[in-house]
């Protein structure tokens, strides 16, 4: 796990300052605090921060093919390196190195552009070849690593894991994309392959970048998989489970291949329990497991965590996360580089924090619910999914467009009282619906504190454009695999990969995710509704596979998600932050928002007449990425986190 940057000329052979490529290489030095390695030839630039896992003493990088002619930075882990290094070995390259990145640099001579789906793992990397003159980009499929890039107005292509590596670079333009701005308060993240600036792009998971010198425009990212939807019906019950603990043990077992002390997080949930008793069963030693605990019991699992712990004779750490330390809200918008909206990030930085002070490696649990079926909103989604397909949406439009406006938003009511958003749902097509069911914020609340300039700049634009076309690309008319596929492209690389590299990576902890295992998900892409979902229960197969392995209390109890106490905090110890932000001059001169309305929401919140926890949050990190954006780079290390 690392950190990668680099520049590329596209215009010619330019030499690149060796000053420059330490400062945007060391910007991400708490990625890779092991070491540093930078490689300049004419025309290219590329540099690398290194996290040591696997072979600790030759996987230094720029790492280099026999005749050097072929270079590559990569961050991530490539799991079946062992294997096709025998294969490439067949065919006559030679290693010199026991690393999983040396495995690039050949599989690109011997597969070109193909090469990417052979690899099974998570990654990003940037590979020059000096014969060809091309620099090549890619990401693994579900974007666990991130990778940016910008093509400068000279014809400097600059390149980065993180965002503040592009934006270091002094030919950089700071101008906000306001397109954005509306995801950020519509998600609560920027969508990809936006940037929260006009001239920065992420590179989508499952893409690949070709830039060849004398490229006056960049070419777009070419796609090289997706993941199919495709229901077999012939699998029984116990077939299917025996099948899904032989891939998740599997899975488990190659994330397990590590020259350093590895881990897991151990929330009590279902995903990250059911890897736990995997680990547990090809360990050698008791399992390494971290948990974070919530001073509000409302929000806290720990209790389910610890009888894991116990069941398996785990190596257990268990620190509590109060209300105070906010602070930690600056760090953040430095980590995160672009306006990041979900809560649940303070919690992952802290269990990461608490488990880089005993190993290196993590496995987590994330992915469970998008393979599985395991959000509460998959189950809303296709109840109402029933009336939608028993109503002409000619019908259904105006009838519970009407009853959805009219429904008072009863946030102090008990939850079977709160009909106004199902209502709203009712009213749209299936994907507007579901972007209505993961918005942070609705277009109406929007409507009321954007202000009347950015409304007009925004042109109409909506999050909803980018649903469509992956809902296009899906190619499923089974409404929970559309879901799933939408969640797949959007929510999880833009908010939970996102979140876990930057909270992991911010503490030099590798973090691997099992049920992200891409051959893994394309087995579960066949299975039909009813292993998913059954009746008011989600994740059902995961769950049957698991109960010799678990206890019927963590695999049945009611799902808590990683969620704080976020109205409890904005009516207590952030309430001086939220003022801070509302009645500060920052928000006002970016001339996005109407301050009065922002105004009156915080109060409405701590009279306790409405609950607008969820927006006053994104502005107050609105606000703190607006902070972090203002500061030279010599303030920026005053909040960075230890390497």
């Amino acid at each position: 796990m690392c950190g990668i940057a680099g520049l590329f000329d596209t215009r010619g052979r330019r030499g690149f300052s060796r000053e420059l490529l330490e400062r945007i290489n060391d910007i991400q030095a708490h990625r890779g605090p092991d070491e540093s390695g930078l490689h300049l030839e004419p025309g290219v630039a590329l540099a690398h921060r290194r996290l040591s896992v696997i072979d600790l003493a030759t996987g230094q990088q720029p790492l280099f093919n026999e005749d050097g002619s072929v270079a590559v930075v990569f961050n991530g882990e490539i799991y079946n390196f062992r294997q096709l290094s025998s294969e490439l070995e067949s065919l006559g390259h030679r290693f010199g190195t026991r690393s999983d990145t040396e495995v690039i640099v050949h599989a690109w001579e011997s597969w070109g552009e193909e090469c990417v789906k052979r690899f099974r793992g998570m990654f990003a990397f940037a590979l020059w070849d000096r014969n060809r003159q091309v620099l090549f980009l890619a990401r693994d499929r579900f974007g666990v690593k991130p990778l940016h890039y910008s093509l400068l107005d000279d014809g400097a292509f600059v390149f980065g894991s993180e965002l503040k590596a592009v934006t270091a670079h002094p030919g950089f333009r700071r101008a906000l994309d306001l397109p954005a701005v509306d995801d950020f308060f519509t998600l609560g993240y920027v969508l990809d392959p936006r940037c929260i600036y006009r001239n920065a792009f992420k590179l989508p998971s499952a893409h690949t970048l070709t830039i060849a010198r004398g490229m006056t425009r960049l070419p777009p990212p070419r796609p090289y998989w997706d993941i199919r939807f495709a229901p077999d019906g012939r699998l029984n019950e116990r077939d299917a489970s025996a099948e899904l603990l032989r891939r998740l043990d599997e899975s488990v077992r190659l994330r397990m291949i590590a020259e350093v002390p590895l881990g897991a997080f151990l929330s009590g949930g279902v995903d990250s329990s059911a890897v736990v008793a995997s680990m547990a069963g090809a360990a050698g030693e008791s399992v390494r497991t971290c948990a974070i605990g919530f001073d509000d019991r409302s929000f806290d699992e720990s209790g389910f965590a610890a009888q894991v712990a116990a069941r398996y004779r785990t190596d257990h750490r268990l620190e509590i996360v109060n209300g105070e330390g906010f602070d930690l809200i600056d760090t953040l918008a430095w980590l995160y580089d672009e306006p990041f909206g979900d809560s649940s990030a303070f919690p992952t930085y802290r269990v990461c924090q608490l488990a880089r002070k005993h190993v290196t490696v993590a496995l987590s649990g994330d992915g469970g619910d998008e393979g599985f079926g395991g959000y509460r909103r998959y189950r809303m989604h296709l109840m109402e999914q029933c009336w939608r397909e028993a109503i002409p949406l000619s019908l259904r439009r105006p009838l519970f467009g009407l009853l959805g406006r009219l429904y008072p938003k009863a946030d102090w009511a008990p939850r079977m009282f709160r009909a106004k958003t199902t209502l709203q749902a009712l009213s749209l097509d299936p994907v507007e619906a579901y972007l209505h069911s993961v918005s942070f914020t609705g277009a109406e609340t929007r409507k009321r504190f954007y202000s009347a300039s950015l409304r007009g700049e925004l042109a109409g634009y909506s999050a909803l454009e980018v649903f469509q076309a992956h809902a296009r690309r899906g190619q499923t008319d089974d409404p929970l695999a559309l879901i799933q596929y939408l969640d797949y492209k959007t929510w999880l690389a833009g908010d939970i990969n996102t979140k876990v590299d930057r909270a992991s990576m911010a503490h030099a902890l590798e973090v691997r995710e099992p049920l992200l295992d891409h051959e893994l998900a394309e087995w579960l892409a066949t299975l039909p509704r009813q292993m998913k979902i059954r009746g008011l229960q989600g994740k059902w197969l995961l769950k049957k596979a698991n109960e010799k392995r678990l206890p019927n209390d963590i695999l049945y109890r009611a799902k808590m998600g990683f969620s704080v106490p976020l109205a409890r905090w904005l009516r207590g110890p952030l309430v001086a932050r939220a003022r801070q932000v509302v009645q500060g001059e920052r928000m006002g001169d970016a001339g996005f928002f109407d301050m009065d309305a922002l105004r009156r929401m915080l109060n409405e919140h701590l009279d306790g007449l409405r609950d607008h926890s969820t927006p006053l949050w994104l502005m107050i990190m609105f606000d703190a990425f607006l902070r972090q954006a203002e500061r030279p780079d010599t303030a920026l290390a005053q909040i960075r986190p230890a390497a």
